[in-house]
């Protein structure tokens, strides 16, 4: 490999990293003085006009009806449902804990694709980290039941709205792998940023935030947290994540699933002041750990699997 392909691939994980990592922390300085559904309505809307102009300047910028219908499903189970229910948890939750539940998702994905037939039975070792993943949520959760009535964040609503969530968004996953897309990725990413961001913002007129949004109100930290989310969250990491899985293997992509809730814990204490008790730090080990290894476990059943079924061919 050249070095220059080398350098370019370091500094699009690192920006796959930190930014997906930083997005957490983003929302919740975002949602401080703009109501959640209309800014991560906007947010999207916003994003998926620039790609869109991206997918257009390359000169792919028609799709069938068809793939609009896919990217609409799609939008509502990832953005509308799964991004959706990070901005409103973090109304109850800290941002690092969120990212915490949101990386349970590869393990909903192994349950969801072999109860579905989808995928193979997962493995002996994969059993066991998908039990140790949830003990770690089981972790968060308990303590979380018993908060004070006068408190004006509710963990265990948080964390309950994650777990849907983030489930929602797995089926959607899971959807994606089999359902027809646009050729370019980039206007796939653009319907979907467009579908989904329109039903955000339905959502926020259906639940009368447009009653709590008031333009003098928002601070420049929430203002310019928007403007990241926009350009850099959604518009730079995206298009990071689509190159990389264009010059490297998908398994070593699908490592900031475990990484960027490390980032988030870690920005959250340091930005946001954050707690990093010490049944977060267990918790967040066994999550980050057992996603881990269901990752590591399908990578090397996947190396696996094309070795035996060359082996079990007949010679010439």
């Amino acid at each position: 490999m050249a070095a220059p392909t080398r350098i370019r691939i370091i500094i699009a994980f690192a920006a796959l990293y930190l930014i997906w990592g930083s997005t957490f922390l983003g929302i919740r300085f975002a949602i401080e003085t703009i109501p959640p559904f209309l800014m991560a309505g906007s947010r999207f809307v916003l994003a998926g006009m620039i790609m869109f102009a991206i997918a257009w300047w390359q000169g792919i910028g028609k799709s069938s009806c068809a793939n609009w219908r896919t990217s609409l499903i799609i939008g509502a189970c990832l953005l509308l449902a799964g991004n959706g229910g990070v901005t409103i948890s973090e109304k109850y939750i800290d941002s690092g804990l969120a990212a915490l539940i949101v990386a349970i998702v590869p393990i909903y994905i192994v349950i969801l694709g072999w109860a579905s037939g989808m995928t193979p039975r997962p493995a002996p070792i994969a059993w066991l980290a998908l039990v140790g993943g949830f003990v770690g949520v089981g972790i968060l959760f308990g303590p979380a039941l018993h908060f004070s009535s006068n408190s004006a964040r509710h963990p265990a609503i948080g964390i309950a709205i994650l777990l849907v969530s983030s489930f929602v968004w797995s089926v959607g996953s899971l959807y994606s792998r089999v359902a027809k897309h646009a050729a370019s990725p980039f206007l796939t990413a653009a319907q979907q940023m467009l579908c989904g961001g329109l039903l955000l913002l339905l959502a926020g007129i259906m639940t009368g935030e447009i009653r709590q949004l008031h333009l003098s109100a928002m601070s420049i930290l929430s203002l310019a947290s928007f403007v990241y989310l926009v350009m850099i969250g959604a518009v730079v990491g995206y298009t990071a994540y689509i190159w990389l899985l264009r010059h490297c293997e998908p398994a070593k992509v699908a490592t900031y699933a475990y990484v960027n809730p490390i980032v988030a814990v870690l920005l959250g204490a340091a930005f946001a002041g954050e707690t990093l008790s010490v049944r977060v730090l267990i918790a967040a080990g066994l999550i980050i750990g057992s996603v881990a290894l269901v990752i590591t476990a399908q990578q090397l059943r996947a190396r696996a699997e094309p070795a035996i079924s060359a082996a079990m061919e007949p010679a010439d």
